[in-house]
């Protein structure tokens, strides 16, 4: 896994204009592309010999190839919009990190069960999701099969069948109510949760497209 790691320094009299921006444009637009799994954006605690705010935004990024594609297919024309709304105002920097290894601290007990079918099983999703592996056990689902309809004509969903023979294998993950609630945030309005009983007899939370 990478991070892409731009810093700015804005100038005192644009900053609020433009962390904004950055917060309601700028980093959503990014995410949209496709390409990151997560972004994290701070403000640099020490003053400058320049002047002005600066401001750290890390985007993970699960491959570098996925990387140069942002930075073919994406990056020239929302730099070029960053440089017609804060140009002169606003000097960055990027760097690219790659993230060699991981260390978590323990998590408070779990009350929630997630049953993934789709990108969640990717441990790089789960780390640039909830910061953490999630180190689940393989589950199944029946009366469930994969969707023909993707959403955003990319992301999997399910389809009830009541059928038996019908059976969708994934992963089931234990999940703290924080986690939870970053899982809905992931997953967007596109999708709902709905509890359903996994072959294991295990109750559980899934996310299927909304009708």
């Amino acid at each position: 896994m990478y991070i892409y790691n731009v810093t700015t320094n804005v100038d005192s009299s644009s900053h609020k204009d433009w962390v904004h921006w950055m917060q309601s444009k700028h980093i959503p637009e990014v995410l949209a592309t496709g390409k990151f799994l997560s972004a994290k954006m701070t403000k640099v605690l020490v003053e400058e010999d320049m002047g002005g705010v600066t401001y750290s935004v890390q985007f993970t990024v699960k491959d570098k190839a996925a990387l140069d594609r942002y930075y073919q297919e994406d990056a020239p024309r929302l730099r070029e919009d960053a440089q017609k709304l804060f140009a002169g105002k606003a000097i960055s920097f990027r760097t690219e990190l790659e993230v060699l290894d991981e260390f978590f601290v323990r998590r408070p007990t779990a009350t929630h069960h997630l049953f993934a079918y789709g990108t969640l099983l990717e441990k790089d999703v789960q780390v640039g999701v909830f910061s953490r592996p999630l180190g689940g056990l393989k589950d199944v689902l029946s009366k469930y099969k994969v969707s023909d309809f993707k959403v955003a004509d990319r992301y999997p969903t399910l389809d009830h069948t009541g059928d038996e023979q019908d059976v969708i294998k994934g992963e089931v993950y234990a999940l703290t109510p924080e986690e939870l609630k970053i899982a809905d945030q992931y997953e967007g309005d596109a999708y709902e949760r709905i509890e359903v009983e996994l072959g294991s007899s295990k109750k559980a939370w899934v996310y299927i497209a909304k009708k």
